[in-house]
């Protein structure tokens, strides 16, 4: 043999490595040669872009600030259009006119607009006096101070706190603002100022800004010439700028890098600068190199602007060089890298024909390994073949052909192959025994005609004739140089009924939960079962309320004919294929006839079956919850069948779920019926009722505890729009007719929703839903109170509520029934007993019963105040008999009229006249002591003496009383004693002449006054 040459590439002579890194070297300098080149243009071209799009931000930038100035300008030009077109603008009007205009939120950095006139010295006093009389009794001009000519802020708006500041300021006392006065009205034109600090600011030395003004002139004088403008000159109008508002967002997202500085003149120092983008630290980390420096005016004024560039405004364009520089450097180094191994390449195949003769000597040995792998390669086939039997699928491999390969013992028990059954030989007669077990060949058929190719698979599922559902699979492979096919075979009946199962249940509870009919339920029901066993016609028969007759529930597969057969006839009548059906409702039990055939008297009593072409029936009887017998379901075949276990299994729970269905509709039309007879009762209750839903009114209340509100009651009392604000929450869902007679609405108002919480409680009658609204949210269910309300005649009632949170809806109150009560008439009657039960129909006075009444309270509070005293005055007219005899009773009612008209014009509100007698009348003074009751009976009885009555005739009759006075004391024993003291002393001013006063203190003599009737 050959001698074996060294495979080390180290142990070569150092002339076989000189080539190939020479050249690799070569290549590489060639490469960095041509990168940095590369690198030197794309450098060059950067920082071109780079100057190109900083000159572009620059203009843009500097349009955009001259943009908004101008626009800004224009806003002061229709102020002043506003002054041009009227004699007078008010401040009214200025503050309308702007309003409209929204400038605060449209145009960003103006302070306000304001307004200055123009004053001499001695209309300054009128021009303070007319502000303040406008309004602003504080307004002063500022600073004080004897000037040429004065222009006071006058109009500002808007009128916030820190324009309030500059209310009254005259700008005509600084003068850099006096200044762009001077040059607006000389011009005509608008003129700024220079630097400044608005007075708004409060003397802030941070916030820098300035002043546009622009000239108002009398239109009814020439303004050509400066010395006309002079003359003409009425006003100013003008605008604050703060410098940081003014340029928020003027350069939009392209100014982000840029370092933005406004210097006011054409000198770059501390002093001028007016803003600065980027102030402090910030600013001293910009670029300068990239710097441009822009002069421009805006209304007369020039700016200078110095734009510099931040850290990273060119941060993708210098990159590219970047890239291109490693770029170039890695493909140099792999083209060099690539070069080295190329030629150290051609250097090993000269060594690879050395090698040549050492595996021959290899294949010699190869020969040896592969008898032995022969050995093991029928051991694997046994191992192989023994794990195929033990497979829980079952499998078959054959070709396109149909010529079988091999099959596992799990596949011919799934199939129950016979043993007699030469499949390998004849695979048509394997594929025959197949389709004679399945209730429809097609979809097996049909994965041999269409085999999946490559490394798809195609899925089948497999109805058998005995209810099994088996899962097929398909795949192609390759079997040496031969194309074969993969057959795998799952039993999944047990996993297939499970999910017809459920599936066929959710699908029945989503129609019952959505109120479908018992017909298309009970159809869903047969159509799942069908759709299962397609070889099987089903219907489901029920019974009627007699529980004696058949009804046809749903079959939708069967001819009509057939199903007309027995829907409606009595159990005992039904004969052949339905009386089937009766039999299983009589006995309740299932039954099955495999072959109606062998049933006795097949050919006169199956008729109906022969022409339906049917030739099995099974009868599974259909249950309730309760195991009441609802109906039949009922399952055909064309074939003569007898039920495997599945069927039996299907049929069940099918069976089930049709009683479920039956018992629903049952519960759904019971349900309805008695909805049906409570909306009448609701409907026609001779009650208002109304069905409101508060559940907003609680999610108010249960966000103001979240805002720290506890005590509620307090809240409303101090917030009545909150309580406004609640009963505007509640909605009305429906209202009964006599809810809609009580407020003189119909249906067509309750539909556009015209109904609301006024109809329960009006305006007046808040402070009373908010009792209930308390209650309720307290957590009780019932609340009555009473309330007043408007109908939708504009009609004020009242009327008497009863509000009841229904059961499982205290908590959200989403549910409140209100019943309501007009009572106006009766609480109008009440009020008219009241009235005819305490007052005097003569005079109107209160009568003896409520004089009486007031005076034992007054007596009960002395009881409780010692300390406190009261009086008691008794009065009769005087010879009272003899106008009665003279002039008669209806003078004499005159007079009695007279009198109680003459006591109440005397009266406090808490003194209480009352008429106990005929002509007497008395008087309680609630605090009086017998001192100053003395004063008001003196008062009352010259009055008295003082007036006349004229009655018809032209008679003239002047009346006299006596009073009687005493003291009540909390110590009497009740309240007739006093007013035994009191009429005491009247009879003693009675006898002592009439027309007096006399007081019972329990003393002598009492006698006040004496005035004797002439």
């Amino acid at each position: 043999m050959p001698t074996r040459a060294s495979s080390s590439w180290f142990a070569r002579p150092v002339s076989h490595w000189v080539g190939p890194r020479v050249l690799a070297a070569l290549v590489l300098a060639l490469c960095l040669g041509l990168t940095y080149g590369a690198w030197r243009n794309a450098d060059d071209a950067s920082e071109q872009q780079v100057q190109a799009d900083f000159d572009f931000r620059v203009r843009e930038l500097v349009n955009n600030i001259v943009g908004r100035m101008q626009t800004y300008i224009q806003v002061l030009h229709g102020v002043q259009g506003l002054y041009a077109s009227s004699q007078e603008v008010t401040r009214r009007e200025f503050h309308a006119y702007l309003a409209a205009q929204q400038v605060d939120r449209h145009f960003p950095g103006i302070h306000g607009i304001g307004y200055l006139p123009l004053l001499s010295g001695a209309a300054l006093a009128r021009h303070e006096a007319g502000v303040r009389a406008d309004g602003y009794p504080g307004y002063a001009v500022r600073p004080h101070g004897q000037r040429d000519w004065h222009a006071p802020i006058t109009y500002l708006e808007p009128l916030s706190e820190s324009n309030l500041l500059a209310f009254g300021y005259d700008i005509g006392s600084e003068p850099v603002r006096r200044a762009a006065l001077e040059q607006a009205r000389d011009t005509g034109q608008a003129a700024m100022t220079g630097k400044i600090h608005l007075v708004q600011d409060g003397g802030s030395a941070q916030a820098h800004g300035f002043l546009v003004v622009l000239p108002v002139y009398d239109n009814g004088l020439l303004h050509g010439s400066v010395a006309q403008r002079r003359a003409a000159l009425r006003a100013w109008v003008f605008a604050p700028f703060r410098m940081g508002d003014l340029m928020v967002g003027v350069g939009g997202e392209s100014a982000r890098q840029l370092d933005l500085e406004i210097y006011d003149g054409a000198q770059l120092s501390e002093a001028a600068l007016m803003y600065d983008s980027l102030p402090g630290a910030l600013s001293s980390a910009a670029s300068d190199s990239l710097v441009s420096r822009q002069a421009i005016s805006i209304a007369g004024h020039a700016w200078t602007l110095r734009v510099r560039t931040m850290p990273g405004f060119d941060g993708e364009l210098l990159a590219r060089p970047r890239l291109v520089a490693w770029t170039g450097l890695l493909a140099s180094i792999v083209l060099a890298l690539a070069t080295w191994l190329l030629a150290a390449g051609r250097a090993r195949a000269q060594a690879a024909l050395a090698r040549s003769s050492e595996l021959t000597g290899q294949l010699e040995q190869g020969q040896a390994s592969v008898l032995a792998m022969a050995e093991a390669a029928q051991r694997s086939q046994a191992m192989l073949r023994s794990i195929l039997d033990s497979t829980i699928d079952g499998i078959l491999v054959d070709n396109i052909d149909g010529r079988i390969f091999t099959s596992n013992r799990r596949f011919r028990d799934l199939w129950q192959v016979p043993d007699a059954l030469d499949w390998q030989a004849d695979g048509a007669a394997l594929v025959r025994h197949v389709e004679s077990q399945l209730e429809q060949a097609a979809p097996f058929l049909g994965a041999r005609t269409h085999a999946p190719h490559g490394h798809r698979e195609r899925r089948d599922v497999l109805h058998l004739r005995d209810g099994r559902v088996v899962e097929q699979y398909v795949r192609s492979m390759q079997l040496g140089n031969e194309q074969a096919r993969l057959w795998t075979f799952r039993d999944i009946s047990e996993r297939s009924q499970m999910e017809r199962r459920e599936h066929t249940r959710r699908q029945v509870l989503e129609m019952l939960a959505t109120g479908a009919p018992l017909e298309r339920v009970l159809e869903s029901v047969v159509l799942s079962v069908q759709a299962d066993h397609p070889a099987m016609l089903c219907s489901i028969l029920l019974l009627d309320e007699s529980r004696h007759r058949l009804v046809l529930g749903a079959a939708p597969s069967l001819p009509a004919f057939f199903n007309l057969s027995s829907h409606g006839h009595d159990l005992d009548t039904l004969q052949g294929v339905h009386g089937i059906a009766a039999q299983a409702l009589r006995d309740g039990l299932r039954v099955i006839v495999g072959d109606l055939h062998t049933v006795a008297d097949a050919q006169e009593t199956m008729e109906l079956a022969w022409r339906a072409q049917l030739q099995s029936c099974w009868a599974e009887p259909v249950r309730g919850g309760s195991g009441k017998l609802l109906g039949v379901l009922m399952a055909y075949h064309r074939q003569p069948t007898l039920p495997g276990a599945a069927h039996l299994a299907r049929l069940s729970e099918a069976a089930h779920l049709a009683g479920m269905a039956i018992e629903q509709a049952q519960v759904a039309l019971a349900l309805r019926a008695g909805e049906a007879r409570f909306r009448s009762l609701y409907d026609h209750a001779p009650v208002a009722l109304w069905e409101q839903d508060w559940s907003a009114v609680r999610a108010a209340l249960d966000a103001l505890e979240q805002a720290g509100v506890r005590d509620l009651g307090a809240h409303f009392q101090a917030s009545p729009d909150a309580l406004r604000q609640l009963a505007d929450l509640v909605r009305i869902i429906d209202a009964n007719g006599a809810a809609l007679a009580q407020v003189r609405a119909n249906e067509d108002d309750q539909r556009r929703g015209a109904l609301s919480l006024a109809q329960n409680f009006d305006d007046s009658a808040l402070p009373r839903f908010g009792d209930a609204l308390l209650a309720l949210a307290g957590g009780a269910h019932l609340f009555e109170c009473e309330s007043s309300f408007v109908r939708l005649d504009g009609a004020a009632r009242q009327n008497e509520l009863s509000l009841l949170v229904m059961p499982g809806h205290a908590d959200s109150l989403d549910f409140v029934m209100v019943s309501s009560l007009d009572i106006t008439e009766r609480k109008r009657m009440n009020a008219e007993l009241l009235q005819l039960a305490t007052t005097d129909f003569l005079t109107g006075l209160p009568n003896r019963r409520h004089f009486m009444a007031s005076l034992e309270n007054e007596h009960a509070r002395l009881q409780r105040e010692l300390a406190s005293c009261a009086s008691v005055l008794m009065l009769d007219i005087d010879h009272f008999k003899r106008v009665n005899d003279e002039y008669g009773h209806a003078v004499g009612d005159a007079v009695l009229r007279h009198l109680g008209a003459l006591m109440c014009q005397a009266l406090r509100k808490v003194d209480v006249p009352g008429r106990v007698g005929g002509e007497e009348f008395a008087i309680l003074l609630p605090g009086t002591d017998l001192a100053a009751a003395a004063v008001f009976a003196e008062r009352l009885r010259r009055r008295v003496a003082e007036s006349s009555l004229t009655i018809d005739g032209g008679i003239v009759i002047t009346i006299t009383v006596s009073i009687g006075m005493a003291a009540m004391a909390g110590t009497d024993a009740d309240c007739d004693a006093v007013l035994a003291r009191a009429d005491e002393a009247l009879y003693r001013a009675k006898r002592g002449g009439r027309n007096r006063i006399e007081q019972n203190d329990g003393g002598g003599d009492g006698v006040l006054s004496k005035f004797m009737a002439q």
